[in-house]
């Protein structure tokens, strides 16, 4: 078994810990929202004036900074490119410097403990994300086996009965009866079909997504089951390229029809009471096939007047859109996701209110493109989250008491935190609501540094400012989080059961990296 995480607090770090923020007992909301005010009052002193308040620890490791697993393959953490005072090479210190670090070690780099996996058993596993569920064979019943055995036969004979029966319908509809051209025609209306089976089953490995991020995935679904028709659309004005804009539309298509019926079931779950699931679901189906067979008939009455196809196909798709997006925005989820963690979260913060069920959903954001930046990161890598092994040692001793360290990496702009190997469900839990703490606190440093920039440009004055911070440089937030985290986190779990909310790690998704130990001096 690795040593447990974390570093012995040397006496500079308890003398920095001693300077407390006193917080009203009695009231929590004035507690958090005094707290955070004075601290990061406090933090945007000028250097000079807070010299002794974030002296970092003087600490030291030799050699390795810390061990990392990630699904059973662990890393070591090794200093390198630095030497102490005395010349001894990989040591790395840290100190003060009016606020900013000042790393002996410069750099480090991550030694893999086991040899590479052999192709065979990358490919293997590269398949398995693909058609096994997460946690396999341990998140399923035995029974799925055989069940997904029939089920893939049942597939296999059903894909190849489909090549004759395509191949006889073209016939019926005047294709040519040549073999050559019919089995032509249908070997190219297989290979569409074929290959929007493929953009499904390689969807399929959000995995859990589809459980925890289900109403953004049924949004997404639908953003691109019109993209999809769309790209179907083209193929009016490019005939000769109907193959391959089909195959597309196809791929498209496939990929948002797995995340309308991946979601279905936990969507009509939310509003089932008791044991009829099967009944509400039954009757949901109903409703949304009538309604699209009269939108159908509609249709067919409109086009015998031959209007112009772009402007009925914007006009439709906006109907569709926003009928979607209503949709989903009216779902009420009594489960804390990473989106509706963060609602409760900032509104605990800025309020000492949890909202409600009805209220935190209602704010929950619901398109989430993938090129949006996420401020937070719940069981990052380590060398995602430090820049130099001097930030860890003054930030690890903050943290040797619980079973997560947090951070904030300033050149990604994010808050990380790390999970320890011994990280319980609640630790992971508490993890993120310190890593949306410690993100309040440097979302207002940066308000307050652009204000007074602001002032100091209007004044004709200037003002240094640290063109490549590093992590330490935020150590007097990190230290001050730890304060708000240690007294109000227990609040903000009573408050958020009273308001019906369910709170579980898996629904936040969480990095599968894992901090095993720090090496002994």
């Amino acid at each position: 078994m690795a040593p447990a995480m974390g570093l012995k607090r040397p006496a500079a770090a308890a003398a920095t810990a001693a300077q407390t923020i006193t917080l009203p007992p009695p009231d929590a909301r004035v507690a958090v929202r005094e707290a955070v005010r004075v601290a990061v009052r406090e933090a945007e002193q000028p250097p000079t004036a807070r010299v002794s308040a974030v002296q970092a620890p003087a600490a030291a490791v030799d050699g390795v900074l810390c061990l990392e697993e990630v699904d059973g393959r662990r890393w070591s953490y090794v200093v390198e490119g630095a030497a102490s005072s005395a010349g001894k090479p990989g040591r790395v210190s840290a100190r003060g410097r009016g606020g900013s670090a000042a790393p002996v070690g410069a750099t480090f780099r991550a030694v893999p403990l086991q040899s590479p996996l052999p192709p065979v058993e990358e490919i293997m596993s590269f398949i398995r994300s693909y058609v096994v569920p997460e946690g396999f064979p341990d998140s399923v019943t035995p029974s799925y086996v055989p069940y997904m055995t029939w089920r893939a036969l049942k597939h296999f004979f059903g894909g190849a009965m489909s090549v004759f029966t395509t191949r006889a319908l073209l016939n019926s509809v005047g294709v040519s009866q040549s073999r050559a051209t019919s089995g032509a025609v249908a070997i190219n209306w297989i290979l569409k079909d074929g290959a929007g089976r493929v953009g499904k089953m390689l969807f399929a490995r959000q995995g859990k997504k589809f459980d925890y991020d289900l109403k953004q995935l049924r949004f997404s679904g639908d953003l691109l089951m019109e993209l999809g028709a769309g790209i179907e659309l083209a193929t009016a004005a490019f005939p000769h390229l109907f193959l391959p804009l089909a195959c597309m539309a196809n791929v498209v298509k496939n990929v948002a029809a797995v995340t309308s019926t991946s979601t279905r079931t936990p969507i009509y779950k939310a509003y089932a009471k008791g044991e009829n699931i099967g009944d509400v679901t039954a009757k949901g189906e109903s409703v949304g096939n009538i309604a699209d067979l009269l939108g159908t008939g509609m249709s067919i009455l409109i086009s015998k007047r031959n209007p112009s196809l772009v402007a009925s196909f914007a006009f439709l798709s906006c109907g569709y859109l926003l009928s979607s997006y209503r949709e989903v925005r009216s779902v009420v989820l009594n489960t804390l996701n990473t989106a509706r963690f963060t609602v409760a979260v900032d509104s605990f913060i800025k309020t000492g209110h949890v909202p409600s069920l009805k209220e935190g959903n209602l704010e929950e954001t619901i398109f989430n493109p993938p090129w949006r930046h996420q401020p937070v990161a719940i069981g990052s890598r380590f060398g995602e989250a430090f820049q130099e092994p001097a930030s860890f040692v003054s930030t690890s001793p903050l943290f040797e008491d619980e079973r997560y360290i947090v951070t904030y990496n300033p050149t990604k702009d994010k808050v990380y935190a790390l999970l320890k190997d011994q990280a319980k469900p609640d630790d992971i839990l508490k993890a993120a609501f310190h890593a949306h703490v410690l993100l309040h606190f440097i979302n207002a440093s940066h308000a307050n540094l652009n204000a007074r920039k602001h002032m100091n440009s209007n004044r004709g004055s200037y003002q240094y400012v640290n063109p490549n911070p590093l992590n330490m440089d935020f150590l007097p937030h990190i230290e001050e989080s730890c304060k708000i985290v240690t007294s109000s986190y227990g609040i903000f779990k009573r408050k958020a059961r009273e308001q019906g909310w369910i709170m579980s790690e898996s629904l936040l998704n969480p990095g599968r990296a894992r901090l095993c130990g720090v090496v002994p001096q």
